[in-house]
This record gives C-alpha cells, structure tokens and sequence, in this order.
C-alpha cells in the first residue's frame, strides 16, 4: 500500500513563501503524475499544479507565475514551493500520486497538511 507524507505547511504573511514536500512510499513500478490539491472551507477541492513523469507542468490560473512544482524521481518527493503567498491561498494543500503497481493503475492522496496565509 503505498503511503504520502507531507510536510512543510503552516502559517505566513501575505507576501511570504512556503514550500510544501511529499514523499512516496511503498510499491510503486512507476510514477505517472504527482500532483497537489487544495481545499478551503466549504469550496470544493480543486487542483494546483501537476507534475508528469515526463516533467511537464500544470497550473491553476490562480497560482500561474508564484507557485512552482518539481519532483525528484529517484525520491519519489513532489515539491510545491509558493511564492506571494495571498490570503486566499489559505486550505488544506493535499498530495496526489498516479502510479503503477502489479499491472495496474492507482491515485493515491495524502492526509492533507494545512496552509494559513494572514493578511
């Protein structure tokens, strides 16, 4: 069963910087896309950024130009740094992994780890 642990949330300033980290565990074959969520208070969870095995990028209009993700693939650790942090940026920031294992395809999550932007 394969695991995410995130790390690195917290609370900052509006105009600050937090760098959010996801480290995979497990079996895994092979890593098809890593990616982070978020959700604040009664909105629906919505998508951030995703990363692809091949390296290519995806951003949430919102966060285009002060969020930038990247992944190490011998650690299997997706990285969200966040930049200009706004105090709409404020939820619960989740890790996403699509994976392959056994010959089949799986979305793994994390438990979630909370960001608190004030303003």
């Amino acid at each position: 069963q394969v695991q995410l642990v995130e790390s690195g949330g917290g609370l900052v300033q509006a105009g600050g910087s937090l760098r959010l980290s996801c480290a995979a565990s497990g079996t895994i074959d092979s890593i098809n896309y890593m990616g982070w969520h978020r959700q604040a208070p009664g909105k629906q969870r919505e998508l951030v950024a995703d990363i692809t095995s091949g390296g290519r990028t995806n951003y949430a209009d919102s966060v285009k130009g002060r969020f930038t993700i990247s992944r190490d693939n011998a650690e299997r650790t997706v990285y969200l740094q966040m930049n200009s942090l706004k105090p709409e940026d404020t939820a619960v920031y989740y890790c996403n992994l699509g994976y392959a294992a056994w010959g089949r395809r799986y979305d793994a999550w994390g438990q979630g780890t909370q960001v608190t932007v004030s303003s």
